[in-house]
C-alpha cells in the first residue's frame, strides 16, 4: 500500500518563541515522535553531525531525510558517502549553484545523477530561491532537457520568487502541475506573492492555504498514479526560523510556528486521503 511519511524539520525548532521549545537535539526528535510525525529533516552538510543525528533517529524509528547544498558534482559525494555509512531514507539537494545557462546546469545534473545511481537511497534536487531551480521557467526548462529530473517540491519559493498572485492565471496553474508531474517529495510551506512563509493561522491568507492545499493534492494524485503499490511519499513541514517566519517589534514570531507545524501535519495527511489510491 502506498503511504504518505510526514516529516519535522529540525531547522523549525530553531529560536521558538512559544513552547514546546526542546533545548536538545535528543528531546527535539522524542516530541516530533510523540505527536506522530514519521521522522525529521536535517541538515547534512558536516559528517559528525550527521553520524548524530542518524544514530538518534534510528533509535527512535524516525526517517531521516538529509539536505546538502553542493557547489559542484563532486562536492555532493560526501553528502552520498555519509548517506551509506549512517543510514538515510533520502537526500534532499538545495543546487548551491547559479547559471542562467540549461546547457551548463544539465551537466551538473548529469552528474549527479550518475553518483545518485551509486547509492541505494532516492536523491532529489529542490525548487528553491538562489538555488540553480531558482525560479519556475528556469526550473521547467531544466524539465525539458531532464525529464527523469526527481524534484522536492517546495512551491513556496515557485510563488514568492515568482510573484505569483490570486487568483492563479490557467497559465500559471499548467506550469506548477508540469512541476508536480516530476515531485518525488514535498516541502510543506505556504506562501504568497509577497512572503515565503505566511501565518497559516491568519484570515488573511486561508485562499493562501486553499491554493496550496488543491496544488498539493494535485501532486500527491499524480503520484499515487505514477508510483509503485508500496512507495512511499515524503511531506516535510518546514516552517522555518527568522527571517522565514515573520516577527513582530519584539522580535518573536508572529504565528506559534511549532503549532502551525501540527496544522500542516494534519492537513496532509487529509489531502493524502482525499487524494485516493490508484493502484
Amino acid at each position: 500500500m502506498q503511504k504518505l511519511a510526514v516529516l519535522q524539520s529540525l531547522w523549525s525548532f530553531e529560536g521558538l518563541s512559544h513552547p514546546p521549545c526542546p533545548p536538545t537535539l535528543e528531546a527535539r526528535l522524542d516530541l516530533i515522535g510523540a505527536v506522530g510525525f514519521d521522522g525529521a529533516g536535517t541538515l547534512w552538510i558536516e559528517r559528525n553531525e550527521a553520524r548524530q543525528v542518524a544514530q538518534l533517529a534510528g533509535e527512535r524509528g524516525l526517517r531521516l531525510e538529509g539536505l546538502a547544498l553542493p557547489h559542484s558534482v563532486d562536492a555532493l559525494k560526501p553528502a552520498l558517502d555519509w548517506g551509506t555509512a549512517f543510514g538515510l531514507d533520502q537526500l534532499n539537494v538545495q543546487p548551491d549553484i547559479r547559471t542562467a545557462s540549461v546547457a551548463e546546469a544539465v551537466q551538473v545534473l548529469e552528474g549527479w545523477r550518475r553518483l545518485a545511481d551509486e547509492v541505494d537511497f532516492p536523491v532529489r534536487i529542490e525548487t528553491h530561491r538562489g538555488r540553480l531551480t531558482n525560479d519556475l521557467l528556469f526550473s521547467l526548462a531544466l524539465l525539458d532537457a531532464c525529464p527523469w529530473l526527481a524534484l522536492t517540491v517546495d512551491l513556496s519559493h515557485c510563488v514568492v520568487g515568482g510573484e505569483i498572485g490570486l487568483p492563479v492565471s490557467a497559465e500559471i496553474d499548467a506550469r506548477i502541475t508540469r512541476i508536480l508531474a516530476n515531485a518525488e517529495g514535498f516541502h510543506g510551506r505556504v506562501a504568497t506573492s509577497e512572503q515565503v512563509q505566511a501565518e497559516i493561522g491568519f484570515a488573511q491568507h486561508a485562499p493562501w492555504v486553499a491554493q496550496f492545499a488543491t496544488w498539493w493534492q494535485r501532486g500527491f494524485s499524480a503520484w499515487r498514479a505514477r508510483s509503485a503499490a508500496d512507495a512511499t511519499l515524503s511531506f516535510l513541514c518546514e516552517l522555518g526560523a527568522p527571517p522565514y517566519a515573520i516577527t513582530g517589534a519584539d522580535g518573536r514570531d508572529l504565528s506559534d510556528r511549532w503549532a502551525d507545524s501540527l496544522t500542516l501535519k494534519d492537513l496532509a495527511r487529509q489531502l493524502w486521503a482525499a487524494s485516493g489510491d490508484a493502484r
